[in-house]
């Protein structure tokens, strides 16, 4: 009897596995307190992961495959994988057990050491899922100290031939992102978002008696985050007809009154693999060709350069640099996340939507991410670490390998510019001109030091000041040094003075 195991995130309708039932195969999905607690996480993570593998599990079992499920309060699961296995092991006879290449480093390592104290032979196997071997982005920058994602993505276009004519990349450019940086207008349609909301009361009622922790809104009786791939693919469909055409020139733009806007939201779909990435490009290439009319051709290279490109290229960078890269800490940043990260309550605007929409949703997109959260941690020193956890934790779309290099390196430069070509920091100049979050805030985005200064104005300075060693001969930023520098001393001092005082009271903003 052979025993395959199958990870939360593995939940591939579409691999070879499971065309054919097998009586001498049973398959196992557990729900673990390992897998809940390693850091607290957001409920509708849980329950979204939860409620996608037990519908995988009724997929199976409809199929004629034999499963084993081990729920979060059944009296035989130990809570643990290697304990599971084996308790299954000797429970079914099992003479060897094969799983999916996992997709995090600490897994990978557990699950490759397994054989010797199983005592069967274990066996991992290809997900099917990604465009890329876990190898082939450090092959591709072998040598190099830094990993340029857009020569990348060219390589990747080539390779997959997606959106070329011949040698040439369709529309004559690579890269439309300049024409994707507009804001929204005051008059925009709002798209309301596919949801699917579906009552998981009962599997709440089961995570929290099992006492398991979590954060945020569960919304528990009307979960709205897709759970099978039939949702998922719904979700693409309506991202096609109704969104892309307007998603790439706003896909930076923020808005307090919507909190999805224009995207696709298919981030979870993908990462528990659901969808795979092949068909999401290559549908959406498709859709484009024959609506080329009424969609954009900025929008749809943008959005297929997020998972083609960047989805990858995050996967490669992962796998190239662990296990160093989560200790990387470039800036020797040691500060704590302010509590506000947890409630939203605080008197800057910007900040409180953004986290409260996380809170509530369990999502935020790209620019929220980036230029919010990250950039207010980034600017405040907040150690790495903290910012991992929470990003990790928050988001249901969050799983090790794609936070981690976007948060780590993207965002908190922590990397020393691996991954970006310089750290992404702004003053509340930026946030105003691409979000309406400015004109309610107690704050002034146009004032840099006072009572109601904004905080990202003296921030974004004083970031700049103390860590002028590293990054001042940055070509991208040395223009940020003479500006300084062109101030009046007691400008100086003024900003320098504000900013010392913020990050002295991070928890009174």
């Amino acid at each position: 009897m052979i025993l395959r195991l199958l990870l939360g995130d593995q939940l591939n309708y579409e691999h070879p596995w499971f065309n054919k039932p097998d009586d001498n195969v049973i398959y196992t999905l557990m729900e673990m307190r390992q897998e809940t607690d390693y850091v607290r996480h957001h409920a509708q993570k849980i329950l979204g992961f939860f409620a996608a593998m037990r519908q995988f599990d009724r997929w199976l079992r409809k199929k004629g495959h034999r499963t084993h499920y081990l729920s979060i309060d059944d009296p035989n699961n130990r809570q643990e994988l290697r304990k599971n296995l084996a308790f299954l092991i000797k429970l079914y006879k099992i003479t060897e057990a094969e799983y999916l290449e996992p997709d995090e480093y600490r897994l990978d390592k557990l699950l490759s050491s397994l054989s010797k104290p199983l005592g069967i032979p274990v066996t991992m196997l290809t997900s099917e899922h990604f465009f890329t071997t876990r190898e082939e982005l450090s092959e591709f920058f072998a040598g190099k100290k830094t990993y340029l994602m857009e020569s990348f993505y060219r390589y990747m276009r080539r390779k997959h031939y997606v959106l070329m004519e011949g040698e040439e990349p369709v529309g004559g450019e690579w890269n439309f992102d300049k024409e994707n940086r507009s804001a929204l207008p005051k008059d925009y349609k709002k798209v309301a978002p596919l949801v699917f909301e579906k009552d998981l009361t009962r599997l709440w009622s089961t995570v929290t008696f099992s006492g398991v922790e979590s954060f945020g809104f569960a919304n528990y009786d009307r979960f709205h985050w897709p759970a099978s791939r039939e949702e998922s693919l719904a979700l693409l469909d309506f991202f096609l007809e109704y969104l892309l055409p307007h998603f790439g020139k706003f896909q930076d733009a923020m808005s307090e009154r919507d909190w999805s806007l224009f995207h696709s939201r298919l981030s979870f779909a993908l990462n528990t693999k659901m969808l795979s990435p092949d068909e999401v490009v290559h549908k959406t290439a498709a859709y484009w060709k024959a609506h080329k009319k009424r969609i954009p051709l900025p929008a749809v290279e943008g959005f297929i350069r997020q998972i083609l490109g960047w989805r990858e290229y995050m996967r490669g960078v992962y796998w190239a640099q662990m296990p160093e890269y989560k200790k990387m800490n470039y800036f020797n940043h040691k500060e704590v996340l302010p509590a506000f990260y947890w409630t939203g309550e605080t008197r800057m605007h910007c900040l409180s939507v953004t986290i409260q929409q996380s809170l509530q949703h369990a999502y935020a997109h790209h620019i929220q991410r980036l230029m919010i959260t990250g950039n207010f941690a980034l600017l405040a020193g907040i150690h790495p670490d903290k910012v991992d956890e929470w990003y990790l934790g928050i988001y249901i779309d969050a799983v090790e390998w794609v936070e981690m290099p976007n948060t780590r390196g993207m965002s908190q430069f922590a990397d020393g510019g691996l991954v970006a070509t310089k750290p992404y920091v702004s003053s509340g100049q930026y946030i105003g001109r691409m979000s309406n979050y400015c004109q309610s805030c107690f704050y002034n985005k146009n004032v840099k030091y006072g009572e109601k200064a904004c905080p990202f104005n003296s921030l974004y300075w004083h970031f700049h000041a103390r860590h002028r060693q590293k990054l001042e001969k940055n070509p991208r930023i040395g223009m940020i040094y003479k500006t300084f520098d062109k101030m009046e001393m007691s400008e100086r001092s003024s900003i320098l003075s504000h900013a010392d005082k913020i990050l002295g009271g991070l928890n009174k903003l």
